[in-house]
């Protein structure tokens, strides 16, 4: 890991337990030190996660980890299964167990006859990638060991893949997710993989119409489903006023449903007003409307094709994670392993629309524009859950951020 002045990126670990706490249903027991579990905690309550009875460790002495001693973990799952009565118990290795090669699946597999909850293993320990692998891993899983076989049809359901609470924003988006399928459509969402959902949910995912991949990590999950259901796949996401018509649009042609004439109109009227803002944007001859973004690779070239919409030009576009999951990545993005890369580089921007993180506030000239798009939030709190990035809601908010930046080069 380099050096870090902020927070560093969240390893697979991090990604998998954000995506289980996110299933109703379920209880995550992480076979670890007690202080490494108390420390994630705190970052999945900024991310809005229920914890109340649903995360739990068993806490490793110096014998366990000398001797490989199991004996905690067994009492744990077996006291677990009496107490709770989850449907799944999800064991995940920290990352002490994962580097004294822990049997975790082993101990899964022998212990599953003493109880009554179904034991998934994951065995990955924080060492596979960061969180991007951690959300692709758990998303295969559930679509491969908890989908149930022959399910019943779902005509009115669609389920959303590669969702991640570690988005920022992620309730509000689910939220206008909802809402545009509703309006759209009249469609449900089934099972997230992974946010507001249950294993109940996740139990019935192979009768849905259809499959939507929001993010590259929810593609190995689509490709399970599609193969074991064929439930057909669409890819991308909402963001923008012509890219919520675009994602809607293709949803249309693969269900053979029509988008709501009275909604498509709506959208249709929000396509147009914006319309207006290249020629607003050339006006002001005194400076060119430039913005940078650092963010989640979907979330900085949604938004990004949104801005160039309105006339603004994108300086450059910095991606927080990994790109080994992104088939062929945008040459527009710049992905960097090192933050210290990243921040000399905001360091040099200057009357720019900033839309970025909380680390790449506190660097950023005081004569930027600045707002928040993604994690990790340093000042402040994560509050709302009305105030989405993705949709019509989203695109709402992005053109305020927008006039009052505008405001700036006048």
């Amino acid at each position: 890991m380099s050096l870090t002045r902020f927070l560093p990126t969240p390893s697979d670990r991090m990604g998998i337990l954000w995506s289980l706490l996110a299933l109703e249903n379920c209880v995550i027991l992480e076979y670890g030190p007690a202080g490494t579990t108390h420390f994630s905690i705190g970052l999945f309550h900024e991310l809005g996660e229920n914890q109340q009875n649903r995360l739990f460790t068993t806490h490793m002495s110096e014998d366990d980890v000398v001797m490989g001693d199991v004996t905690r973990l067994e009492k744990a799952i077996l006291e677990i299964d009496q107490n709770f009565a989850p449907k799944v118990i999800f064991v995940v290795a920290s990352s002490v167990a994962a580097v004294i090669g822990t049997d975790i699946k082993g101990v899964c597999s022998y212990m599953q006859e003493r109880v009554r909850a179904r034991l998934i293993a994951f065995d990955q320990g924080g060492f596979r990638g960061d969180y991007c692998a951690g959300v692709m891993e758990t998303g295969k899983l559930l679509a491969q060991e908890v989908a149930l076989e022959n399910p019943e049809v779902q005509e009115n359901k669609v389920n959303l893949l590669g969702f991640s609470m570690g988005s920022y924003r992620a309730a509000s988006d689910y939220r206008q997710l909802t809402y545009l399928l509703e309006r759209a459509f009249g469609f449900q969402i089934g099972a997230c993989l992974c946010g507001e959902s249950s294993i109940d949910a996740v139990e019935k995912m192979g009768g849905a119409r259809l499959n939507l991949v929001l993010r590259e990590e929810g593609l190995a999950s689509a490709k399970i489903l599609k193969s074991r259901f064929g439930t057909p796949i669409v890819t991308g996401c909402p963001y923008g006023y012509q890219g919520t018509l675009d994602w809607l649009e293709k949803i249309a042609e693969k269900t053979g449903c029509p988008i709501e004439p009275a909604f498509r109109s709506e959208l249709v009227e929000k396509i147009q007003g914006a319309a207006q803002y290249p020629m607003y944007v050339r006006m002001l001859k005194q400076d060119q409307a430039r913005a940078v973004l650092v963010g989640e690779y979907h979330t900085i070239c949604g938004i990004g094709r949104f801005l160039q919409e309105l006339g603004i030009s994108v300086e450059v576009s910095l991606c927080t994670h990994s790109s080994k999951l992104i088939g062929k990545p945008s040459e527009q993005v710049v992905f960097s392993s090192r933050e210290k890369e990243r921040l000399d580089i905001l360091q040099q921007k200057h009357r720019c629309l900033i839309l970025a993180d909380d680390a790449s506030r506190c660097v950023c000239p005081a004569d930027n524009t600045i707002f928040r798009i993604s994690m990790p939030v340093i000042r402040g709190a994560q509050i709302a859950s009305h105030l989405p990035l993705m949709g019509i809601e989203g695109a709402d908010q992005m053109l305020e951020w927008v006039e009052e930046y505008l405001q700036t080069l006048r």
